[in-house]
């Protein structure tokens, strides 16, 4: 089991606004984004890896703890040979360009999903850059890589089958506490905000368990273009809504 975050106090965003502590992003829209301007799709993603570098700097300026960035996801695969292989090398350059940047600033490394499906120079790429990150504290930045959400869901199932069928948990009681501990996403708190760019309305299979009282934010600006200030008007429509898990607006105002 991973080292535990230290629970930190409210983080703060702009304005002196309270921050979620997990921020979750579906980045959307790279091969569009280059597409539009004539180039190969792997531009965009190239763009989008910059984006990357942006918002994790801002969401560590910003005193967020979490960051979870939906990047490559098991349907994924079914894209064109040659698009997948940029994409895994575009991943190797990422973690060896970035490796320096994350120690400097406290961010340990963290992936979810099936990640024995990725190459394996990319995988130990991956898990070197996670050992190497493993002690840092202040931040955890989480790759989905090679994930599913409906698999995952499996997953945990098959996991909580086991220690029944072995005699180590009782069928009747197992708890929502118990199913989390089965997820890939154990060692964190669950998502409080949920952005997705580039205009599509809906989670593609990301985090359906855990996103089931996150407030979301959809905006059509696609990946290669959200920047700080599309961050920052993210997190201030966060700032004022009202989450009332079931209750009712009076019950949580008070």
């Amino acid at each position: 089991m991973k080292k535990p975050l230290i629970t930190p106090p409210a983080p703060q965003g702009p304005d002196g606004a309270i921050s979620p502590r997990h921020v979750a992003i579906i980045m959307d829209g790279n091969g569009r984004w280059a597409q539009k301007r004539g180039w190969q799709r792997i531009r965009g993603h190239e763009a989008g890896s910059e984006t990357v570098r942006v918002i994790v700097r801002n969401c560590r300026k910003l005193n967020i703890p979490y960051l979870t960035l939906y990047a490559f996801s098991s349907e994924n695969w079914g894209r064109p040979k040659t698009e997948v292989a940029a994409l895994m090398s575009l991943l190797r350059r990422f973690l060896s360009k970035e490796l320096d940047e994350l120690l400097a600033r406290g961010i340990r490394l963290n992936a979810i999903g099936d990640i024995d499906l990725l190459p394996e120079n990319t995988r130990q790429a991956l898990l070197g850059t996670m050992e190497k990150t493993a002690h840092l504290n202040d931040m955890v930045l989480t790759l989905a890589l090679s994930y599913g959400g409906r698999a995952e869901l499996l997953h945990a199932t098959k996991k909580l089958c086991q220690k029944v069928a072995s005699g180590l948990l009782d069928p009747e009681q197992i708890s929502e506490e118990d199913f989390s501990q089965a997820l890939y996403t154990h060692d964190l708190p669950d998502p409080d905000l949920m952005i997705r760019t580039s205009g599509e309305i809906r989670i593609s299979n990301f985090l359906p368990w855990q996103l089931a009282y996150s407030e979301f934010y959809f905006t059509k600006t696609p990946w290669p273009d959200f920047g700080e200030e599309e961050l920052k008007a993210a997190l201030t429509e966060y700032s004022g809504r009202q989450r009332r898990y079931g209750k009712t607006g009076e019950q949580v105002a008070k």
